[in-house]
């Protein structure tokens, strides 16, 4: 397809045709992927309502870290240790302090 020889009403057009197959061509995809997932479940025994409800009680019952650090400017923040550091933890240096300092 030569591009440039389309006006811009024809290429608008074109985009709002592209993205119309995309749209398309993404549920034709989770469709597909749908029918494989529940395909592999079965297999098991299984349906994927009840795989979901397995994930979902797995991240519920999943502890988060304990808190090993508390900010001294403010006791409700905490930090486990893992994971990306909190602002307050950072800023910690300005005020002259170390994560040692907040250690519980």
């Amino acid at each position: 397809m030569d591009l440039d020889s389309l006006d811009r009403r024809e290429l608008v057009q074109l985009l709002v045709e592209i993205d119309q197959a995309l749209v398309s061509v993404d549920d034709r995809n989770r469709k597909c992927a749908l029918r494989a997932a529940e395909h592999a479940v079965s297999r098991f025994g299984l349906s994927l309502n009840q795989l979901a409800d397995d994930i979902r009680s797995m991240k519920e019952v999943t502890p988060r870290g304990v808190a090993r650090y508390r900010n001294p400017s403010n006791p409700a923040q905490t930090w486990s240790g893992r994971g990306r550091r909190p602002t307050w933890v950072h800023e910690l240096g300005l005020k002259g302090l170390t994560l040692d300092d907040c250690a519980l």
